[in-house]
């Protein structure tokens, strides 16, 4: 069942609030009504409402500055503004700020209630769409991995058909697009998924150490040597053996790689006795295999033994359709990571990631959001909580809409105050608190708006950090 859509009605007459409150009244519908508009810009930033209702003239704060303040917390809250002295140029600055509508007082009972609810059947749609992304990322899910694009179907329907009948495989693809976790994929519905995944790093190994990384050595095999050691060719038997980064093995190596695959067995360094094992090899490189062959970094009979099945991880340049889903998904799991209660991305936010190129691909995703989980101390991910890299690429673009520059400035003067690196969460927290309570002299109200929160949430925070 889907939650109930909330509005907010600021105006300084307390009659007109409760014309509107009555002449809006609905099941699915709770409405809140505030005649100062600095408490209700703290309404709105406690119970994020769809939907506000704004009188133009009001005393502290006009309708077009709490519209501005509005935008900048959430621009898809829709916001309708009314007033009794119209003006073309009044109502297109509204629109321009980001005002769903403009309405004449005295308010039409009905033309309200008609644009009301068509904002209602919109907020609606985007609770059915948000609830149908939950269930899609549940849907889309395949062993560790998610998508819906064609290009990930492909590669999933590939992974089913080869896992029960591989002996060696090779991963390629661009870094980041997830190739340990095909790798894992193929071992769990393998028929080795009982036995061990074992992984080697190709690029972390001395070249002197590769083959008794591999292969294991003898006591006395060469200096050093006190005991016999099982290599994690050994060490996989009866399981998976991951060569991630396999374009960095030296040609040495590769050589006697393709013998143990060949023959399934193993010589310690130091012996002559072969001792057999069953190893499933999966291998993984993000270089060009055919270009490392013609310059004669990697032998072409161990390519053709591992190319048996090659599977590629696509970039997430080409699979974009996949994003939303992505973010779902590695959002929902940095809230529970950080305890946090991080509801989505607003729409200038999504935008942004959405015009990104993603060379790290899903890895820079997952730092990107990871990164503005932790930071970001509103409920919502919004573009100043992004990675600066994300920021300063998207101005290079186009500002999103509702952002000021002056509203930019603030934004990255508290996203980036004078913190060390390497603090913590609650450190960092801290200090973006202070900083805010500090640039609006001690005014709560102010400092609040600075960071997106209520007035309530600013004082616990407050009490937390024993800020005064």
């Amino acid at each position: 069942m889907l939650p109930g859509i909330k509005l907010v009605a600021i105006d300084d007459t307390p009659a007109s609030l409760e014309l509107v409150s009555e002449a809006l009244q609905q099941d699915g519908l709770t409405i809140f009504t505030c005649t100062d508009p600095e408490e209700g810009l703290d309404l709105i930033y406690q119970e994020h409402p769809q939907i506000v209702l704004l009188d133009l003239m009001m005393p502290k704060l006009n309708g077009l500055q709490v519209l501005e303040r509005v935008v900048e917390f959430d621009p898809a809250i829709d916001v309708i503004l009314m007033t009794a002295h119209y003006s073309t140029e009044t109502a297109v600055e509204a629109i321009q700020k980001g005002a769903s509508d403009y309405l004449n007082k005295p308010i039409s009972i009905p033309a309200l209630r008609v644009r009301v609810e068509k904002l209602l059947v919109d907020a609606r749609r985007r609770q059915r769409a948000l609830a149908l992304d939950g269930e899609l990322v549940d849907t889309a899910r395949f062993e560790g991995m998610i998508g819906r694009s064609p290009l990930m179907w492909d590669l999933f329907a590939r992974i089913r058909r080869v896992a029960p009948h591989y002996r060696s495989a090779l991963i390629t693809g661009p870094t980041g697009t997830g190739k340990d976790l095909v790798a894992k994929a193929l071992h769990q519905l393998s028929p080795a998924n009982a036995g061990r995944f074992v992984t080697c790093n190709c690029s972390a190994v001395v070249e002197t150490l590769f083959e008794s990384e591999l292969f294991g050595y003898v006591k006395g095999a060469f200096t050093g040597a006190a005991a016999d050691k099982m290599g994690l060719m050994e060490f996989a038997h009866g399981g998976t053996l991951f060569l991630d980064e396999i374009g960095d093995m030296p040609l040495s190596t590769q050589a006697k790689l393709l013998r143990a695959l060949q023959n399934q067995e193993v010589t310690r360094v130091g012996s002559v006795t072969p001792r057999k094992v069953d190893v499933r090899v999966i291998a993984a490189t993000n270089r060009d295999v055919q270009d490392l062959i013609a310059r004669k970094q990697f032998r072409e009979d161990l390519y053709y033994r591992l190319a048996m099945v090659e599977l590629r991880t696509p970039p997430l340049s080409d699979r974009l359709e996949d994003l939303p889903l992505l973010e779902k998904f590695l959002l929902d799991r940095f809230a529970t990571q950080f305890n946090k209660e991080i509801r989505g991305l607003t729409r200038r936010a999504q935008i942004v990631l959405a015009r990104h190129s993603w060379p790290g691909n899903i890895r820079e995703l997952e730092n990107a959001l990871g990164n503005a989980c932790m930071m970001a101390i509103s409920d919502m991910i919004d573009v100043e909580d992004l990675p600066a890299s994300l920021r300063q690429s998207e101005r290079g673009v186009s500002a999103p809409a509702g952002n000021s520059n002056d509203v930019e400035h603030l934004a990255d003067a508290l996203a980036q105050p004078a913190v060390p690196p390497a603090v913590s969460f609650d450190e960092h927290e801290k200090v973006l608190v202070s900083d805010a309570l500090t640039r609006s002299n001690g005014n709560q109200s102010e400092a609040a708006r600075m960071l997106r929160i209520s007035r309530d949430r600013l004082r616990y925070k407050m009490a937390k950090y024993n800020l005064r």
